[in-house]
């Protein structure tokens, strides 16, 4: 998949090459800990059961996800998380893009209901996507957070 010169890499913990591992650490500190203000511990000990979606432009990455077939946390239901996108690549659809592909994996390979723990403040552009916001706010690493749910085979079409 491809769009603006945008190309997209599924990768597995095993076959994260180190500097794409690299790459991954410093758009994610940029995006949450340097932006976002937020000093929090990122490396959670989850990358290792993740696949991760890579959006290189110009050999830069400059969008990522991580997605979990499954996660304890989450009563086994499948989630994705981390998404994010380089400052000089927003306002593209980017995110977009990112999240379509993880669910249409998803859809694909796990055809099981998604949870996710969302930024409060993007509560709409996950509806768009077919989740609903489960319980209230709550504070993740000091910042306003939503639980929602997508379920699968009866979720909504892609609005774009």
């Amino acid at each position: 998949m491809t769009d603006v010169g945008i190309e997209m890499f599924w990768r597995s913990w095993q076959e994260l090459s180190k500097q794409e591992l690299y790459d991954v650490i410093q758009l994610r500190l940029a995006v949450f800990s340097v932006e976002q203000n937020c000093p929090y511990q990122d490396l959670d000990a989850l990358d290792q059961q993740a696949l991760h979606l890579l959006a290189y432009q110009d050999g830069q990455l400059v969008g990522y996800l991580r997605l979990f077939e499954t996660l304890e946390v989450y009563q086994g239901m499948a989630s994705f998380g981390r998404v994010c996108t380089a400052q000089g690549a927003r306002s593209q659809g980017l995110g977009r893009q990112l999240v379509a592909s993880a669910l249409a994996y998803s859809d694909q390979h796990f055809k099981k209901n998604i949870k996710i723990s969302a930024q409060q403040y993007l509560e709409k552009f996950y509806q768009d996507f077919g989740f609903e916001i489960i319980g209230g706010s709550y504070l993740e690493d000091g910042i306003p957070h939503i639980g929602m749910i997508r379920t699968f085979n009866t979720n909504k079409a892609h609005k774009d």
